[in-house]
Formats: structure tokens, C-alpha cells, sequence
């Protein structure tokens, strides 16, 4: 019988194949989110697939649970043998290769035997790809750049995918018979926007038997080890590395591989001047900051903007928790562009154990979000407090209102006043320069129903630059008008950027950190918020949904 990660392997080559192949992106998929399932699976798989009830998995249907059925069994897969024999050697590996098709990756294999990257780099480099049929020295010149790009790290990873991806690659580590301790390191530790790879440290007896059983991870296609760290690529293009120690070394190796290279030089110089070696065993790092004087230090800190100097002194501040949040914050409905209902979404937050949930559909001028019109606030209100009868979390009616161009708000006044919460956005940037920009902002600011701004930036990590403003300006009008800022916990925005929201928290200026869920299974991107909130410094005492209800209402209300 084999178990359920040797199955997820099986299967997530198939969706692989099946992808190379080109066939329908839907069916790959299928094959992909059942290896995931098989990976965090709960239940006894013995007693599923004896009993015939594999089909209970979620996302299984009665094909696949056929095909894992033979893989349990057998250890073999006839559909998978027939993949392979559609395919030519390497072409899994090869096809990571951005601008490659399947076409272009079986003539290199029939002209020069290539079947991996390193056969096809060393192709590149004697001049080899040049002369295939197709390809000339354009093509060859373009083919090393995206190796290079490739063995750099290529793509890089949104924080909730970095972070998705090392949960399910710690739960396999951890379940190793060897491993006596792993956890995440490097930027992704640091809870950095994106990463070019996921790093982790694993202490055990013996370095070779951790590399050993995270080497039999599923997903990985293709990997480079030495004595004691070990480099893999994910079948989805992730780069990962290993690095392996004594249990004795752990603590010395997780602060070191953590992180940042400037906050780490600038402990090698305190412990120099203590006559200490950071390479020392020690078990906790908490031990090796003790040892140098100083507070511990938040691995989102670690960047050397002042955490040093803050923490020998010891005024390091209490940074905020996710448990110190009450309240879900913006958050939208199909009443706009939301894919749940007013009373999925209090369902979800309910049970989550929130104490309140705002409802902030767009505004009418983001009609290309579904903006609500003020005759269908009257019928989404009354839809609220239906839900309300429902559930224990208190729902808010709220609007994500649009600031227009002449930085007036969405909505008349007297609508505006009569919502709980109104956060505004800019959404709609109408080509305006830096100085425009700031005018806009701070004429919004003018309005005694602007309390919250909402995704202030409006940056989309790797595709949408922020705004043109003169922030120093726009942050003491805010300080000014008593209102707040949204740290925006969706992986695609994390908006506000650290930097400013130190900015901001030195005028004393209050926050909310936000989902900006557009469904209940973004309502997970709290958490993300809370990262980033941490990584401006700021406390709980600073965010305004830690307050309980009625003094969140009093802080927020137009």
C-alpha cells in the first residue's frame, strides 16, 4: 500500500503532463487540488479507499478516486504511464522554461537529446539551440535569459501564495521520522510583500536524513543538494531551500538565514563588541538576543530601521496580534463585486467569533464594480438586518465610497451620514499628476464624513505602481482631520507599505487593518494585514477594530 504523498506526487505530475500537453486547464487543475487534498487529508486513506468512500474527499470525483485507487494499490497508474509515453524526456522540467512549447521542447529533445535544463543551458552556451529548426540565435539568446531568470528564482511569490506553499512543505518536513524542529525563514519570515523563494531551517540528528525525507516531497521536479542545505524547484515554479543543522545549532541558523542581511551585520557588530559568536549554539534565538542585551526582535522588524537601537533600549513596542482584532473591515457583497451574500459573509464572520462585520459595498462611480445606487442601499440595508437575525456578530452598514476627482465623496450627504462606517478610495486615478493627486486627497479630507482612507496607495504588488501624492502632506492633513488609515490586508494590495505607516503613526494617526474581502475566503486575508500592520511597528492600542463595539462605532462613525 502506499501512502497519501506518494499518491499527491502521482497525481500533481499528471495535472503537470496534462498541462505540457495542452489540454484543458480545468482538468490539469483537478488533478493538482486533489494532490492538495490528499496532502492535508485528515481521515484514515486506508480506511477511504477500503471502504470505496474516497469520493467523500472534497474535489475527488469518481475518476480520480479510480486513479488514486490504482495508485494505492499498485503504486502504478496506466494514465500516467500513457503521459509519459506522450511526452519527451524532461519535458516537465524543460517546459518551466518560460516562451518553450511542447512542440519546440520535443525538437530539441529529437536534434540534440536534450532532457533537462542544465542539458539545455549547456546546448545554449556551445551555440547548439542555433542551429535547431525554429529557433536561430534570437531565439537561442532568449532561451539562456529565462534559464538565467529561472536559476535566479524567477517569478516572485505574493506573501499568501509564499506562505500557502510553506505551510503544506512544513507539514511534510515535520512529519519526517528525522526532524526534530523546522520553521520558515528568510523574507517570507519577515512577512515580506513577495519573495523569490521560500526558505526553511530543520534541525535533526543527522543533516543527509532531513535533506533525504524533504526531498521526497511530491511537488518538487527538480533539486540540487550539498552536505547540509539542499535548493528545489516546485512543480509550480517555486524555489525553495533546505537548510539542515544539529538541534544544537537551530536557534544560530533561523536568526541568521531570517534575516535581514543588514539587521543581522548590525548583531554581528554588537556581539563582536561583547566578544560573543552569533554562530554559537543556541537552541532559541530569544536566548541569543538575551545574551546580546537586548529585546527580542519580531522577525518583521528585522529590516534595520531602528529595531536595534529601540530594542537595547529597550522600548521596543508590543506589536498587534491577530487575536487583538474584534471586528472584520471592509468587506464587499454581490451587492457590488462580492461573490458571496450579505448573509454568507456574516455566517463566515460568525464563525470566525468577530464581533463585528462591516458591509462596504462601491459606491455609484465604481459602476464597473457594480457600484450601489442609492434606491439599492435601501434594499441592501434591509437585507442586513435580516442577516443580523441570524448570527451573533453585529453587521455594520457601510460604504467603500469613491473620492472624485475634485475630492468630493460619493454619495450625497445625507446618504453619507447615515452610514456606520464609510471608508474612501481612490479607484479612479483620471491621469492626475503628483500635485493634483495631493489636492484631491486632501480636499477629500475636508469632509466631516471622511474618517477612513481606504487602500491608500492603490498599488497592485508586481502590476500597478501607488499613486503620485505628496505623502508628507496628505498624512499631516489626515493627523489634522482626525481620521484614520486602512492597512489593506489583500496579498495583491498590502497597502499601506511599512514605511509610510511609520510615517503615519508618528503623527499619532489611528488605523484599521482590513480584509478588503470580496468573498468569505478572503476574509482570511486578516492575517496578512495584521503582517503588514506589524511591520509599520504598530500596537493594538493604534488600531481602531481592536476596540470593542461600541467604542469601534464611536471612532468610525460619519
Amino acid at each position: 500500500m502506499h501512502d497519501r504523498f506518494f499518491i499527491a506526487g502521482q497525481l500533481r505530475e499528471m495535472g503537470r503532463l496534462l498541462d505540457v500537453k495542452g489540454e484543458n486547464r480545468f482538468k490539469a487543475r483537478a488533478y493538482e487540488r486533489a494532490a492538495r487534498a490528499l496532502e492535508t487529508l485528515d481521515a484514515d486513506l486506508d480506511l477511504l479507499v477500503l471502504n470505496r468512500r474516497l469520493t467523500e474527499i472534497p474535489g475527488i470525483g469518481s475518476a480520480l478516486a479510480a486513479v488514486i485507487d490504482e495508485l494505492y494499490r499498485t503504486g502504478k497508474s496506466s494514465l500516467l504511464d500513457e503521459l509519459r509515453g506522450q511526452l519527451p524526456p524532461g519535458a516537465l522540467e524543460i517546459n518551466l522554461v518560460p516562451g518553450l512549447s511542447l512542440k519546440k521542447i520535443a525538437a530539441l529533445n529529437a536534434a540534440l537529446g536534450v532532457a533537462s535544463v542544465a542539458d539545455l543551458k549547456a546546448a545554449g552556451e556551445k551555440g547548439l539551440i542555433r542551429t535547431v529548426k525554429g529557433f536561430g540565435p534570437k531565439g537561442e539568446a532568449k532561451i539562456l535569459a529565462a534559464i538565467a531568470k529561472l536559476e535566479s528564482g524567477g517569478a516572485r511569490l505574493l506573501l499568501d501564495q509564499a506562505t500557502d506553499e510553506a505551510e503544506r512543505l512544513l507539514r511534510h518536513i515535520r512529519g519526517g521520522a528525522t526532524v526534530a524542529k523546522a520553521d520558515v525563514a528568510g523574507a517570507l519570515r519577515r512577512r515580506k510583500e513577495s519573495v523569490s523563494r521560500i526558505q526553511i531551517v530543520a534541525a535533526g540528528a543527522k543533516a543527509d536524513k532531513l535533506i533525504d525525507d524533504f526531498l521526497r516531497y511530491p511537488a518538487i521536479v527538480h533539486s540540487e543538494r550539498a552536505d547540509d542545505a539542499c535548493r528545489a524547484r516546485l512543480a509550480a515554479g517555486a524555489m525553495v531551500e533546505l537548510h539542515a543543522v544539529r538541534e544544537a545549532d537551530y536557534g544560530a541558523s533561523l536568526l541568521r538565514h531570517t534575516g535581514s542581511k543588514r539587521h543581522y551585520a548590525r548583531l554581528e557588530e554588537l556581539a563582536q563588541e561583547k566578544r560573543l559568536d552569533l554562530n554559537a549554539r543556541a537552541q532559541d534565538e530569544k536566548e541569543i538576543y538575551r545574551c546580546l542585551g537586548m529585546q527580542y526582535v519580531p522577525p518583521e522588524l528585522r529590516e534595520d530601521e531602528g529595531e536595534i537601537e529601540a530594542a537595547v533600549a529597550c522600548k521596543l513596542p508590543r506589536l498587534v496580534e491577530y487575536d487583538d482584532i474584534s471586528g472584520l473591515t471592509h468587506c464587499h457583497t454581490v451587492y457590488s463585486d462580492g461573490k458571496n451574500t450579505v448573509e454568507e459573509m456574516a455566517l463566515a464572520a460568525d464563525a470566525l467569533s468577530m464581533k463585528y462585520l462591516t458591509i462596504t459595498d462601491h459606491s455609484p462611480s465604481a459602476f464597473y464594480a457594480g457600484g450601489v445606487e442609492v434606491e439599492r442601499l435601501k434594499r441592501q440595508w434591509e437585507e442586513i438586518d435580516r442577516a443580523q437575525e441570524k448570527v451573533k456578530v453585529r453587521l455594520l452598514k457601510g460604504t467603500e465610497s469613491d473620492i472624485r476627482p475634485d475630492g468630493s465623496l460619493d454619495y450625497p450627504d445625507d446618504v453619507l451620514a447615515r452610514f456606520d462606517i464609510v471608508i474612501a478610495s481612490i479607484h479612479q486615478r483620471n491621469k492626475m499628476n503628483a500635485d493634483q493627486m495631493t489636492r484631491r486627497i486632501v480636499a477629500a479630507m475636508k469632509s466631516p464624513f471622511f474618517k477612513i482612507w481606504g487602500h491608500p496607495l492603490g498599488r497592485l504588488i508586481g502590476s500597478r505602481p501607488p499613486i503620485e501624492c505628496n505623502m508628507e502632506t496628505v498624512l499631516d492633513a489626515i493627523a489634522e482631520a482626525k481620521a484614520a488609515v486602512e492597512v489593506n490586508g489583500d496579498p495583491h494590495r498590502l497597502d499601506l507599505e511599512p514605511r509610510w505607516t511609520r510615517a503615519a503613526r508618528e503623527r499619532g494617526i489611528k488605523f484599521l487593518i482590513s480584509t478588503d474581502a470580496h468573498s468569505t475566503a478572503a476574509l482570511r486575508y486578516l492575517r496578512y494585514g495584521v503582517d503588514m500592520a506589524r511591520r509599520g511597528w504598530l500596537t493594538a492600542g493604534e488600531v481602531l477594530n481592536t476596540l470593542p463595539l461600541k467604542n469601534f462605532l464611536a471612532a468610525v462613525r460619519p
